[in-house]
């Protein structure tokens, strides 16, 4: 009997001896830390490059290059995750964005901007949601039920860390290389390597074994990608705990996306060097080592904190935890507050994503797994695009909003209403 096939719960520990999970965890691994190059490269090679320059608009449009693909992707990737063997879509998604990456590097060495870099960018990132969309569609083939959460919690924890230490090597690199175009350009070309490691790996696969088991779907492909969206909608109306933690999680994104403008502009216009704490790239590369962080202790915890309290429990106590964090550390706008304020936001939003990706391994049929997932994508991104566009309207070009930062801690407050509103619909013997 495979692990997979057992309804024991397994730690993490035992997992890793299974040699299915540990492949699709280098697979998570290398595509992840990929993630954290190309978007750390691409994001020093607009923001911060001397030969570019970037006001709040043009910064919410980088965020929207980044975020969208998540939303235009999203409908199309569920309904052929649930068609293709995943395995396929892994290798080939990878190799395609081997490609993508390179065109990208490319671009920003010539000194390429607007439209154009921003095309690439977006088939760059629509192909990441596509085979992460496939990574957490796939995970409850390879174990057994009873330790999705746990799994889930470990896979996703370590490949977000992954994508953090991705973040740092292209700093590291950028000082290397350069911070002009052909430097950022160099740089980026390095996630390149991460897209072709996770392909060779995911290749090893046995055809079929990463599902999808049954295929729900219409003849005609193009028929299938249509309603996809739909579907994903109506298999998550079903399920009363995915409902509510969409709510909670868009939430969270929005007062995230509000945070992330005001963080980049006050780093590149307002903070100044302060004590250890600096300011600029550098700043932002010890911000995200901090959020890393905070995602290694939520996923420490997560589990954990729902066998203990239950799923509701864990998702208010995250989202508190988000708000008090945003007010009494973000508002003030000083250096030192808004670092460690990245550690208890990001590690909440851990917190919130693993137990709304619990609810959908576990509360939704496998047939219609990865259209929920690509559904959770698309609205999850749209938020946040949403919330960075209409800061980047009101905001000035140093980042000092008080107002924004405030209209971030309500947003949580706001997700937790609704969040208990949406909890009403479940039945009695659903699981916390």
């Amino acid at each position: 009997m495979t692990i997979s096939a057992t309804t024991e719960r397994i730690g993490p520990k035992l997992l890793v001896r299974d040699r299915e999970f540990r492949r699709l965890l280098y697979t998570r691994f290398a595509a992840q830390w990929g993630d954290g190059v190309y978007r750390a490269g691409l994001a020093g090679a607009v923001l911060f490059n001397p030969e570019r320059a970037a006001d709040p608009l043009a910064i919410a449009e980088g965020f929207a290059v980044l975020l969208l693909p998540y939303s235009v992707v999203g409908p199309f990737a569920g309904a052929l995750l649930d068609r293709w063997d995943r395995r396929r879509v892994l290798v080939f998604a990878n190799l395609l964005r081997v490609i993508a990456i390179l065109a990208s590097a490319a671009a920003v060495g010539t000194g390429l901007g607007g439209p154009g870099l921003f095309a690439l960018a977006l088939l760059a990132e629509g192909l990441s949601r596509f085979i992460g969309s496939g990574l957490s569609a796939s995970l409850p083939h390879v174990v057994p039920a009873a330790s999705v959460v746990s799994a889930n919690a470990f896979a996703t924890t370590l490949g977000s860390a992954l994508a953090v230490v991705g973040g740092g090597c292209a700093i590291l690199l950028r000082a290397v290389f350069g911070a002009d175009n052909l430097g950022s350009a160099e740089t980026t070309a390095f996630a390149a390597l991460g897209a072709l490691i996770s392909a060779l790996i995911a290749r090893r696969f046995t055809r079929g074994v990463l599902g999808p088991t049954v295929v729900d779907e219409p003849p005609n492909p193009f028929l299938a990608v249509a309603r996809g969206l739909a579907d994903g909608a109506r298999h998550a109306w079903r399920a009363p705990s995915v409902t509510a933690g969409f709510i909670a999680l868009f939430a969270h994104r929005a007062a995230y996306g509000i945070s992330l403008l005001v963080t980049v502009l006050l780093m590149r216009n307002y903070f100044t060097d302060d004590g250890v704490f600096r300011a600029g790239l550098p700043g932002l590369g010890q911000m995200a080592a901090l959020a890393g962080a905070g995602i290694l202790v939520a996923g420490l915890l997560t589990a954990r904190l729902i066998r203990g309290f239950g799923r509701l429990r864990a998702i208010l106590g995250a989202l508190l935890v988000a708000a008090v964090a945003q007010s009494a550390l973000g508002l003030p706008m000083v250096l030192p507050l808004a670092v460690l304020a990245s550690f208890l936001i990001t590690g909440a939003g851990q917190v919130l994503k693993l137990c709304v990706d619990s609810s959908i391994q576990l509360d939704v049929a496998d047939e219609a797994r990865g259209r929920v997932f690509a559904l959770y994508d698309t609205l999850f991104n749209i938020t946040q695009v949403a919330a960075v566009a209409i800061g980047a309207v009101f905001i000035p070009d140093n980042g000092y909003s008080p107002g924004l930062m405030i209209a971030a801690t309500i947003c949580y407050f706001l997700g937790g209403a609704g969040y208990l509103v949406a909890r009403r619909r479940a039945v009695p013997d659903q699981p916390n």
